[in-house]
């Protein structure tokens, strides 16, 4: 040093803290003047104070840490080095692996493509400044300097944690099977490994479940770090065989995705290798005692095992069983799995265990919602005479696939249609259940052909009995395709929107009512004209309100769509019903999905009133003969002569028992539409039914006879007595509609 020199060591190390771009020229090297092998420590005209040294010691430390700043980019903000540059798909399927590049590493960088230093070859891993090979230390021991092996066992653990958090983070983002599956093979491949496959058993149990029969395990997925071309390289051969471990590039690589050694499907014996490494739990090296009997067992007798440490198989445990297992392979290029990697694999194997656990169970109860949907609503909708009918149901989300809206069509007694729409509050499998119930109490009402207020007026009482805060809105309107009308009930129902012919839509005038479940209320309904070639459309809330917009801004802009469809298909020509649905929804928004849509259409085609007979028969003894003239008279105007002698006959039997029981005057009814129907109702609540007379019985055979020459046959209960109706097919060339 000259003389004129006077800084001191400890003024140098405080200026080397300060100054980030020249930190590395005051850390000494390994071995020279000043290290732990140098002469003689620098003097500054006397001995060094205890604070002197320990400035030193802090500047070396502040330097390292700039240096390592610089050179490790985004890791230095918090970031693991692992994700400062993850490499992209085609990194993995395509691109080789750094160190068989022979890429040169500037000591202190983080590896190549951003890798976490603590899984790369020796060769790449970064060094700090001033540790030699010899790890002694930096910067001496005398003056004060941390130990260089120290550092470097602590960086690389430092690396491990965080790469275990960002893998495990990785992995819980999934929710669904495959995606933690993925989750698991891209957060380990390349870095924690060169390839990994995953085996799942097949099938998965649930639950509590206990599977019966062999245990099997089927290969989920693999990932690995390049092609298989790529290993296949001089280079990599003789490293491998040098090594004396798996050479990847001589094996025949067949598996289901044509790029690893491995099985499809493997069955595990009852006390062999695989299941005595499964029954403990914790991961372990291909070279353990007993591994290499499990992985020739899992990967397949003819498939090469990994020798040493380079494989790890880890089992899959969830929280009541083992669930699969997960193998984690490296090449010849890299170095072999450590003692603390089996920690790292155990807590993968864990995240993702638990994880397909959830996901599992999770997919099982959205299964379970699907099919409490779908038994909820009609599988399809009837075709009852003069309407045709068009439905939709969409649910709130993906998410959330159960909820309480319902429609149903029940085809009434006289060619009637009863058309209901509701909408239980509340989107869980409650509100599916109790949808349930309102609708079978609505089919059951009905079916006794109660006006529309009775109907919601039995309705609240239901819900009112199934609990204090089980509330719905319902519409419940019967269509009359005679009289081409309809009486509308409404019990806090969206307001229902008629599409004329002409392409005028019309939202209607219906009293609001209260919501069913409120209780001491009363339900008022309106007859309004049904117009042949109109359109009704009933729906639910979640098709006219959303966050975005309130519920009569959508009926509107409802009306408006249908408006504007209508003027498309042209005024003569009403659209297609199928068609006009699927128009309907899609005025729907990305933020118009706040609840769950039932949508319910009917187009009116109505009969005829020339199609139509109708008759009052006095319960006397001469009603039969008189029915059978009446009919005979019909058929004649309608030209179905072919018809007498069958309809005459069964309307004979069907008055007749009728006259037998009723007090009041029998109704006869006779409709000409795609086929011919007869109704004759009367004032008795006894239902007939079909028995088989004996040969001394001198009565007993009209249902009989009515059920073979028949069509289609029926009775069905009504507020004031019953009504038995058939059909029979229209000869050929009088078929209509």
């Amino acid at each position: 040093m000259e003389s004129g020199d006077t800084t001191s060591p400890a003024d140098a190390g405080r200026g080397a803290a300060r100054s980030r771009d020249g930190a590395s020229a005051d850390v000494p090297p390994h071995g020279a003047p000043g290290g732990p092998q140098g002469s003689a420590r620098p003097r500054g005209g006397s001995e060094r104070s205890r604070g002197a040294r320990g400035a030193d010691a802090r500047a070396v430390r502040n330097a390292a840490r700039a240096r390592g700043a610089d050179e490790a980019g985004p890791e230095a903000a918090g970031q693991p080095a692992l994700y400062a540059a993850e490499p992209a798909r085609g990194a993995r399927d395509g691109a080789v692996h750094p160190a068989a590049q022979g890429a040169d590493t500037a000591p202190g960088a983080d590896g190549a493509a951003g890798q976490n230093s603590a899984y790369l070859p020796e060769g790449d891993r970064p060094r700090a400044e001033g540790v030699g090979t010899g790890g002694s230390g930096m910067g001496g021991s005398g003056g004060g300097g941390i130990p260089g092996g120290e550092v470097t066992v602590a960086r690389r653990e430092g690396d491990r944690l965080r790469f275990v958090g960002a893998a495990t983070r990785r992995i819980a983002r999934g929710i669904d099977l495959d995606e933690i599956v993925l989750g698991l093979c891209r957060a380990t491949v390349p870095t924690f490994s060169d390839a990994i496959l995953v085996y799942l058993r097949d099938p998965l149990p649930v639950g509590d479940e206990r599977p019966v029969g062999p245990v099997v395990l089927r290969l989920r997925r693999t990932d690995r770090l390049r092609p298989i071309d790529d290993l296949t390289t001089l280079e990599g051969a003789g490293a491998a065989g040098a090594a004396g471990e798996l050479d990847f590039s001589q094996s025949s690589l067949l598996g289901p995705q044509g790029d690893l050694p491995a099985a499809e499907l493997c069955e595990i014996r009852s006390g062999g290798a695989l299941a005595e490494v499964l029954r403990g739990v914790r991961p372990v090296f291909g070279s353990a005692a007993g591994a290499k009997e499990a992985l020739a067992e899992l990967l397949g007798s003819e498939q090469p095992v990994p020798r040493g440490n380079r494989a790890v198989l880890a089992p899959l445990r969830g929280r009541r069983r083992v669930i699969g297992a997960a193998v984690f392979l490296r090449s010849p290029e890299r170095p072999a799995f450590e003692q603390n990697d089996l920690l790292v694999a155990a807590q993968l194997a864990t995240h993702t265990a638990l994880g397909i656990d959830k996901a599992v169970l999770y997919g099982r109860e959205a299964y379970i919602a699907d099919e409490l949907q779908r038994t909820m609503l009609p599988d399809s909708l009837p075709q009852p005479t003069g309407v045709r009918l068009a439905s939709r149901y969409l649910p709130a989300a993906e998410t959330a696939r159960v909820g309480g809206d319902w429609y149903d069509a029940i085809p009434l007694p006289g060619s009637r249609v009863a058309l209901v729409v509701g909408d239980v509050m509340g989107h869980s499998m409650t509100s599916a259940a109790i949808m349930g119930q309102l609708r079978t109490t609505a089919q059951t009402l009905a079916q006794l052909d109660l006006p529309p207020a009775e109907v919601l007026h039995h309705l609240d009482e239901q819900a009112q009995r199934l609990g204090s805060d089980r509330m719905a809105t319902c519409l419940y309107a019967v269509y009359d395709p005679v009289s081409h009308r309809i009486t509308i009930a409404n019990a806090g129902h969206p307001p229902p929107v008629l599409l004329h012919l002409g392409g005028r839509a019309e939202v209607l005038r219906v009293p609001p009512g209260a919501p069913i479940g409120v209780g001491g209320v009363d339900f008022e309904a309106v007859e309004l004209d049904a117009p042949a070639g109109a359109t009704l459309l009933l729906y639910t809330d979640g098709l006219v309100e959303s966050r975005l917009r309130d519920v009569w801004t959508g009926i509107e802009q409802l009306r408006e769509r249908l408006a504007t469809t209508a003027q498309l298909t042209g005024l003569d020509h009403p659209p297609p019903l199928e068609a006009l649905c699927d128009d309907v929804l899609d005025m729907l928004g990305p933020g118009d999905r706040d609840d769950d849509i039932a949508l319910l259409a009917a187009r009116f085609d109505g009969i005829a009133p020339s199609d139509v007979a109708y008759w009052f028969l006095d319960p006397e003894e001469t009603a039969p003969g008189r029915a059978r003239r009446f009919a005979r008279r019909a058929l004649t105007r309608w030209g179905l002569e072919e018809l007498s002698d069958s309809l005459e006959l069964l309307v004979s039997e069907v008055v007749t028992n009728a006259v037998r029981y009723a007090e009041r005057p029998v109704t006869l009814r006779l409709l000409r539409t795609d086929v011919l129907r007869c109704e004759v109702g009367d004032d008795s609540p006894q239902l007939p039914r079909q028995r088989r007379a004996r040969e001394t019985d001198e009565g007993g055979r009209g249902l009989f006879l009515v059920n073979r020459m028949a069509r289609r046959w029926g009775a069905t209960r009504l507020s004031s007595g019953k009504v038995v109706w058939f059909e029979l097919s229209l000869p050929g060339g009088h078929e209509r509609r």
